[in-house]
């Protein structure tokens, strides 16, 4: 049998006629979400450490909250390029479980049911689902006192979630939101994430924590302070076998625009400034050190590594693989 090899040239002719032979001229793909169930939660390694990024699922928030510092006519065009249309972006919610040593390690426990839409609220049956039970846990960390990371602390029956562990969080953070009279002194806007704070952190109080400076949950795991966002936030860093990983809370949101452009902020981060500085610090130590990163909002699961591009930074998301 002869087989046709098509030229260049060729191949330009078929081009040149593809709407008379009915092709469909270019258009933005929408794609949409698979039916049926989603993926909860995805396991991998580092070193020795055993990871597990557990969904609480997802909810929108406004583009016009998205780099409140730049003009609104760059935002927009970033956007359309990057294939973002509408008047609002995903916020996936991505939680990590460490298990290293002796410690099971949970970042954070999500909104519960009490924000936002019905998307979110998801963490404890995703939890369940990736074959954990609440007693496993011997320590929750808490990035930041935002609604998405810590009105969870309680069940639909007022009881604590994850009752056995330790709760750990930044004493500046703590006291911040905790301070007496706050919810008079701020913004009517800011004042319901006041009282839910308060209402999540009180209940915890005699299993609860102070961190400051770099504080060691346990062997390889260690809380760094990330001021910015919030004014007292902390990450995590992680290290097993020589092999490293940043778990960066709220630093950076978007696993695109903060890497490109970590210069523009969110009307969400309390001190634009120390936003900036502190994504500028971690963004140079994930990509000077190889170090792999998990972003809480990122496109679940979240993890990737940093890459220098020009500039600014890439993030490049870890390949998926099936257990």
């Amino acid at each position: 049998m002869t087989l046709l090899r098509p030229n260049r040239r060729d191949i330009l002719k078929i081009s040149a006629a593809a709407p008379a032979l009915g092709f469909a001229a270019p258009a933005l793909a929408n794609i949409g979400g698979p039916a049926g169930e989603q993926p909860g939660h995805f396991r991998f390694t580092l070193g020795e450490a055993r990871l597990t990024v557990v969904s609480d699922g997802y909810f929108t928030a406004p583009i016009s909250t998205i780099g409140i510092n730049a003009p609104p006519e760059a935002v927009a065009a970033y956007m359309k390029a990057h294939f973002v249309e509408g008047d609002s972006v995903l916020n996936h919610t991505n939680h990590i479980i460490i298990e290293l040593g002796e410690a099971k390690v949970l970042v954070d426990v999500g909104s519960g049911k009490r924000i936002y839409e019905a998307t979110s609220g998801r963490l404890l049956e995703n939890f369940e689902a990736a074959g954990f039970a609440q007693e496993d846990i011997t320590h929750v960390v808490l990035t930041h006192a935002h609604p998405d990371h810590v009105w969870g602390t309680r069940d639909d029956f007022d009881d604590i979630v994850f009752p056995d562990a330790e709760y750990i969080i930044g004493a500046f953070e703590h006291d911040w939101w905790m301070k007496p009279g706050l919810v008079d002194e701020v913004d009517a806007g800011f004042q319901q994430l006041v009282v839910g704070a308060v209402n999540a952190l009180g209940p915890i109080q005699p299993q609860l924590t102070m961190a400051s400076g770099s504080h060691e949950v346990a062997p390889g795991i260690t809380m760094i302070d990330t001021p910015g966002h919030t004014l007292g936030h902390m990450s995590l860093h992680i290290e097993s076998a020589g092999e490293q990983m940043l778990v960066l809370g709220d630093t950076l949101r978007r696993s695109f625009l903060n890497f490109e452009h970590p210069e523009w902020v969110g009307s969400v981060d309390m001190d634009p400034e120390a936003t900036v500085a502190t994504r500028l610090r971690l963004l140079d130590m994930a990509a000077t050190d190889g170090m792999a990163v998990l972003g809480y909002h990122f496109p679940f699961p979240g993890v990737g590594n940093v890459m220098r591009e020009d500039n600014a930074y890439r993030f490049i998301p870890a390949l998926w693989r099936w257990e």
